[in-house]
């Protein structure tokens, strides 16, 4: 099949869509990436892309088309003008870029904005394709959610675009189940309303990790706790703050940082204020091939979302990373994130927001034995396995292709 995957991120930046890309050109089909200029999340242009742009036109097999946008930079104001750039460029310049080419399919990777579902839309029509849209993000509710848009108003008009969108997909994949209401809440017909989760990439599936990243200081007797991915506004890092405050005079416990975002700046000046610079360490981003030497380093992995409904209907990418890792898991969340740690008996959880209940799961795993997180870890591996491995939910997304795209056909015959 010809396929045309239609995403704001693209490599050299960090997305799951890297993995996707790489697959299906394996599996044989003919893939094409209508993505912008890399510049996430540092919100600069990649360095390596401004000196040689040619040599990221293409990825594993795949043909990247490229269309300008504004670089994040800083602020709300510029990450909104980021938003409106790609959707603006990726409509006007993505159609003449892509001129005489047709697609089987068209696929959405939407972990953020909404608004790149609009870019699709066209070109469906334009090039007479399906079009599926993977909603990793819940426009508007997300937005509301961190308090980036509080008008009434303006969250309707959002939700008239999200409506827009839904309505005339093939196909909208929600990343957990608690998804599916929420988009059938914009899209009229259900019956195009699937369940797909994130898988966890091949590099999380090695039954040990050997190689110890160096840029972690070796402390003996510590008891680390690594958090790795984005660190934004929904991670509720002031919780877990006030939880490593709780407990910066036990001198073994250490806080691992692996990624960056948009709030790492206020967590560095946090950090410093709170006197955690001992316990709370800031490592900075990474390629995901180098994650594994990283959670060599962590007894547990930690992942936290904020208090709010919207979120509890998440299931937090790394989730499935950290669980196939065979990593015992302590979770700061609500909903359907907390119930996969507890059903995949894989760790310890406590409610969105509770810093208290956070440092207590901290005491009370660092006083379980080696044995007993180990049989956590191994559980989760087991349950990532069964639950999201990359081999099954590829071959699923693969026969929804074939699918409409053997609809396609026989329409075009019936024509």
């Amino acid at each position: 099949m010809k396929i045309l995957i239609v995403s704001q991120y693209f490599w050299p930046e960090n997305f799951r869509v890297n993995d996707l890309c790489q697959e299906l050109v394996k599996r044989g089909h003919s893939v094409t990436v209508l993505t912008g200029i890399p510049n996430y999340p540092e919100g600069k242009i990649f360095a390596d892309f401004k000196t040689n742009p040619h040599a990221f036109s293409s990825y594993e097999g795949a043909k990247v088309v490229r269309v300008p946008l504004l670089p994040r930079g800083a602020g709300a104001l510029r990450l909104l003008l980021n938003y409106l750039s790609f959707l603006v460029s990726a409509c006007i310049v993505g159609p003449w870029r892509l001129l005489g080419q047709f697609y089987d399919i068209i696929f959405v990777f939407e972990p953020s904005p909404v608004t790149v579902g609009i870019p699709a839309v066209l070109l469906g029509r334009l090039k007479h394709s399906p079009v599926v849209f993977w909603a990793l993000d819940l426009w508007p509710d997300t937005l509301a959610a961190v308090g980036m848009v509080r008008s009434p108003m303006l969250l309707a008009a959002i939700g008239s675009i999200v409506e827009f969108i839904y309505n005339r997909c093939s196909l909208v994949l929600g990343q957990s189940k608690g998804f599916l209401e929420n988009i059938a809440k914009y899209c009229v017909d259900s019956k195009k309303i699937r369940y797909f989760p994130s898988w966890a990439e091949d590099v999380f599936s090695q039954d040990g990790f050997k190689e110890t990243a160096p840029e972690i200081p070796l402390l003996k007797g510590a008891f680390n706790i690594l958090f790795a991915g984005n660190i934004g506004e929904a991670q509720d890092f002031s919780a877990v703050l006030d939880a490593a405050e709780s407990l910066k005079n036990n001198s073994s416990i250490r806080w691992l940082v692996v990624g960056d975002g948009r709030m790492s700046g206020w967590l560095h000046t946090e950090i410093v204020r709170r006197d955690l610079q001992q316990c709370f360490l800031l490592l900075g981003r990474f390629p995901v091939e180098r994650m594994p030497s990283f959670y060599a380093h962590a007894d547990v992995l930690l992942v936290s979302l904020k208090r709010d409904p919207v979120f509890s209907l998440t299931i937090p990418g790394k989730v499935q990373s950290y669980l196939l890792s065979g990593k015992p898991l302590l979770g700061m969340l609500d909903g359907e994130g907390a119930n996969v740690i507890r059903d995949a008996k894989a760790g310890l959880v406590c409610p969105a927001g509770d810093s208290t209940g956070l440092a207590r799961s901290v005491l009370q795993f660092a006083a379980m034995s080696k044995e007993k997180r180990l049989e956590l870890g191994n559980n989760g591996r087991t349950f990532a396995k069964k639950e999201f491995s990359r081999e099954l939910l590829m071959n699923r997304l693969e026969g929804w292709f074939v699918e409409l795209a053997v609809k396609k056909t026989l329409q075009q015959q019936k024509v």
